[in-house]
């Protein structure tokens, strides 16, 4: 009780204000609110901000005081919003931007149809959705939207992890746009999140992190979310995430990612295999000021997140002390994202 007092204290001195200001700001101002500890770089063009700091990190003010985060979430989404669509409202023969989404199991998939309502909700953007479903028989085949293109990959064998990496190479090669969106299947986007990726496309990037901020909806809030279709900000987020990088969605040039050797697929398992990416992505011309956000919708936590030993962590930086270079050189060499199962390394 004295420590949260005390930490309540500290937000009402040194953070109420600064919130306060940007939060009743123009021209993106909330976008500049960061923990008092770390800094950002403003976009060249003055939209969206890099966080200087290496990996993910919580806004600490809303965790303590929650009304902040409701306040930042409603900013977000009034300059941005996310609507649901049964289907894209204009059919497109030739996509310009192809969202790719892995899934495995029923657990997930409401998690799943509510996040394909954000994605044809998108406005000024020729649109398709490609669902890698990664599981021993198909399960949500018969539960998807017409619209969406499924693919299933069986699993090479029964108790194999789930492999985010070979899912994302499978839908690529199976995808007409020339930007892929590499995204989550529990991660809501707002309705101009295609049109913005094809704007810094347009520009010159071949790869672009967009989000600024991720917000995390208590298990309670997605429920009401999923099943009412409403109160998306009706009550304040769990968690206020920043720089998640690779993670959860990407932009980037279809030939690009192939030009890179797509994700390494020796990633089984949960984590790691985004960090890897976005180290071979830097060898692109990159866009990573976020001024977006993302809704992120609960669900139980994947087999082996919070492993201390797990084997993606130690692959990770088996292969970060490679330069991106030489990976890229054996990772197109690599016959990846056949439906038949991972192209994992003989060594690593």
């Amino acid at each position: 009780m004295l420590f949260h007092t005390r930490n309540l204290l500290g937000i009402l001195i040194k953070d109420w204000l600064r919130y306060h200001r940007a939060l009743n700001g123009r021209n993106g101002n909330y976008l500049q609110l960061c923990n008092r500890n770390e800094q950002l770089e403003a976009a060249p063009d003055g939209i969206g901000y890099l966080c200087n700091w290496k990996w993910t990190s919580d806004l600490h003010a809303p965790k303590v005081l929650s009304s902040l985060g409701l306040r930042l979430m409603v900013k977000a989404l009034t300059e941005h919003p996310i609507d649901r669509a049964a289907a894209p409202s204009i059919p497109a023969p030739k996509p310009d931007v192809s969202f790719v989404i892995g899934h495995r199991g029923l657990a997930r998939l409401p998690n799943l149809l509510v996040t394909l309502e954000s994605i044809a909700a998108q406005v000024a953007a020729n649109i398709e959705c490609i669902v890698v479903e990664q599981s021993a028989t198909p399960e949500v085949k018969d539960k998807l939207p017409g619209w969406i293109r499924y693919i299933h990959t069986p699993l090479p064998h029964g108790d194999m992890l789930y492999c985010r990496a070979w899912a994302f190479n499978v839908g690529a090669h199976a995808a007409q746009g020339e930007t892929l969106v590499l995204h989550d299947n529990d991660m809501m986007v707002p309705a101009d999140y295609a049109k913005e990726v094809l704007t810094r496309r347009k520009d010159g990037y071949e790869a672009m992190n967009l989000k600024r901020f991720i917000f995390y909806l208590s298990e309670r809030h997605s429920a009401a979310v999923i099943a009412e279709g409403k109160h998306l900000a009706g009550r304040p987020p769990q968690v206020v995430v920043q720089n998640l990088e690779a993670g959860g969605s990407l932009a980037i040039a279809r030939e690009a990612y192939f030009r890179i050797g797509g994700f390494d697929e020796s990633f089984i398992g949960w984590g790691g295999e985004d960090n890897e990416f976005w180290e071979r992505v830097q060898t692109l011309r990159v866009w990573p000021y976020g001024y977006l956000p993302i809704v992120h919708l609960w669900h139980a936590n994947q087999t082996g997140k919070f492993e201390s030993e797990r084997e993606t962590t130690k692959l990770l930086e088996t292969r970060s002390a490679i330069p991106p270079q030489e990976r890229i050189a054996e990772l197109t060499s690599r016959a990846f994202g056949s439906i038949h199962g991972p192209a994992v390394a003989t060594s690593n």
